[in-house]
């Protein structure tokens, strides 16, 4: 197992029961998770304190409830890379902060090659793996069905200062 580290602005305090209470920057969110199947720290005042809390619907969907105005987005640092994040439609924030672990990887995969390295990032959301190969010189092709994803992708660029690099949207 890889561990996703190296966020200077995340963080998981707690999760069980079926849910998962993170740190986004300065916000605390409450999301649904069934993976998270353990009980859960009664003992974490956060878990009834929220500054958003998303509720999951019985008919499909859900939405969000909120103890505080939170901007409309805001951002999140993860080694030298700068994301912009909100709470969506769909309990999801716009980066899935696991995957860290994986764009490591990919960063050291791309610095040894040792040759210029083309990347496909298909299914390719608001653009963390994307930004991370970029950020060490892939070429990179950044493929999303979603034209508000990929509008997203581009202002996660412009926040990475990664404008000058080769991305093909």
């Amino acid at each position: 197992m890889f561990i996703a580290n190296d966020w200077q602005d995340f963080a998981v305090i707690d999760c069980g029961g079926g849910e998962k209470l993170e740190r986004w920057g300065d916000y605390v969110l409450r999301r649904p998770d069934p993976q998270a199947i353990w009980a859960r720290d009664e003992g974490e005042a956060r878990w009834r304190t929220p500054d958003a809390h998303y509720f999951r619907s019985e008919r499909g969907g859900g939405q969000w409830q909120f103890r505080r105005t939170l901007p409309q987005g805001w951002p999140l640092k993860w080694r030298e890379l700068t994301f912009s994040v909100h709470p969506t439609g769909f309990k999801h924030t716009g980066l899935f902060p696991e995957q860290a672990a994986n764009w490591a990887w990919m960063m050291d995969k791309i610095r040894s090659a040792g040759r210029p390295i083309r990347v496909l990032n298909a299914f390719a959301y608001t653009g963390g793996a994307t930004m991370a190969c970029s950020a060490e010189g892939a070429s990179v092709c950044h493929v999303d069905a979603a034209k508000g994803m990929v509008a997203w992708a581009r202002d996660n660029q412009r926040l990475c200062v990664l404008e000058d690099r080769p991305i093909r949207w």
